[in-house]
């Protein structure tokens, strides 16, 4: 990175791209950072000047990221639109880490001075479980067979659904209040029927959903928030289109 570039944020980075026809900014908030995406053999200069340009909006969208929030001690989360205190016991002579949900904690009896990873396992095999389940529930309402149900920690979707009625999922969606997550899930469902968005699409989606305005509002203003829980923290995010 250049001089130049960094007395407009430390937290820019330049990138040369051979496959970038223009010059762009680009929010990675899972890394708090933003790059700026230059074709090769680019002139700096020209790059120095558009980044001063947009020095403004590059600084408020870096404010703008929500802090993060770890896995640690004390810390409510919000699990399955509950949310619950983390409470972190140390024993060394655990041979395993045991994690219970209750209607008001998370407690997490372990040996690992970190248990963070543990913690993301565990969250990530709830998710399945109550995805899935909710997924093929949908489903069948439509009387639509699912090919699979696949969790991933993805950049930029929350879900897709291929025509072969495999659906892809957020883990994250975990964090979301229920009718949130119950909307994300009657998205993808809803495609199984239609892979589009058109207003037949829609009308499906809300059918499918136990609240659709609230739970479609709240992914549009909040999903971002998502991803400020754990070790790895925030990741961009697309909304889904209007």
């Amino acid at each position: 990175m250049t001089n130049a570039l960094a007395l407009i944020s430390p937290q820019l980075q330049l990138k040369i791209s051979k496959r970038a026809r223009r010059m762009a900014l680009r929010l990675d908030s899972r890394n708090h950072i933003v790059n700026l995406v230059v074709p090769a053999r680019f002139s700096m200069k020209k790059a120095e000047t558009f980044a001063y340009e947009h020095r403004l909006w590059i600084r408020e969208k870096l404010a703008a990221l929500p802090a993060p929030i770890p896995f640690e001690e004390s810390a409510i989360i919000p699990i399955l639109g509950r949310n619950r205190k983390l409470a972190i016991t140390f024993h060394s002579s655990h041979k395993r880490t045991l994690i219970t949900l209750n209607d008001d904690n998370m407690s997490v009896t372990t040996n690992q001075e970190y248990p963070q990873s543990r913690i993301i396992r565990f969250l990530k095999n709830e998710a399945q479980e109550t995805l899935t389940n909710l997924v093929h529930e949908k489903a069948a309402l439509i009387e639509k067979p699912v090919k699979s149900v696949t969790l991933r920690d993805t950049k930029s979707r929350w879900g897709s659904c291929s025509p072969e009625g495999r659906i892809s999922l957020s883990w994250r969606l975990i964090f979301a209040p229920w009718e949130a997550m119950d909307y994300v899930v009657a998205h993808e469902v809803a495609h199984l029927v239609h892979m589009n968005h058109s207003k037949d699409f829609w009308h499906l989606c809300a059918q499918l959903s136990d609240d659709y305005p609230s739970g479609k509002k709240w992914m549009r203003q909040q999903g971002h928030t998502l991803m400020k829980y754990g070790v790895v923290t925030m990741a961009s995010t697309t909304d889904y289109p209007d």
